[in-house]
């Protein structure tokens, strides 16, 4: 059987470590949006440490399915995760190197949040090389004992899939290593040498 994911928006490490040990992988984008997950945040390294970046979302039903959930656009949210994006990584070994591949994801306008986090997952695959098949799902999945889609929470430990490897961050020197954050962190630290760390 597939393993079975959450759309999420700028995985973290442990999530994209999952898809490199797989060769298939199903996108459960029928699963109800739950809040404060990875679906629409990512955690970044900032210059004061753990950084937020959250998609913000037109209100929607308490049981709204992924596909369904709408980006408000009404917010300068791109503008200002760019920003920190930009903030936090421009001193990073690889910034520059990537820059132009991201750049566009923060331009172009998107309604819904499952086109965002498709297309940025994309281009971390390709650039990262991970050699996966990324089906989405056609109905609800339903829930397994220790599924990933409920595992993966940025309130819970990482699942047993993440062995934590520390790289050298931007900001280690005053907040110390932080682990399992967006793939960002690892892509723009490590580059072409980040597979290694999945």
């Amino acid at each position: 059987m597939s393993t079975v994911l959450s759309s999420v928006y700028l995985g973290n490490i442990d999530y994209y470590t999952i898809l490199n040990q797989n060769k298939e992988v199903i996108i459960d984008e029928f699963e109800h949006f739950q809040k404060q997950s990875y679906r629409n945040r990512a955690i970044v390294h900032g210059a004061n440490g753990a950084l937020k970046l959250i998609v913000p979302l037109v209100k929607r039903g308490i049981r709204t399915p992924m596909k369904d959930i709408k980006i408000d656009n009404s917010q300068r949210w791109q503008h200002l995760h760019w920003r920190s994006i930009e903030s936090a990584y421009r001193s990073s070994p690889y910034f520059e190197f990537f820059e132009d591949d991201f750049a566009p994801f923060y331009e172009k306008q998107y309604n819904f949040l499952v086109d965002l986090n498709e297309e940025v997952q994309d281009k971390i695959i390709e650039l990262l090389g991970i050699d996966v098949n990324i089906k989405k799902s056609e109905n609800f999945i339903p829930i397994q004992e220790e599924d990933l889609r409920l595992l993966m929470h940025p309130k819970k430990k990482p699942t047993p899939h993440y062995k934590e490897q520390e790289y050298m961050q931007v900001f280690s020197d005053r907040n110390g290593f932080l682990p399992n954050l967006s793939v960002f962190d690892l892509l723009f630290n490590e580059g072409g040498n980040a597979i290694s760390f999945l």
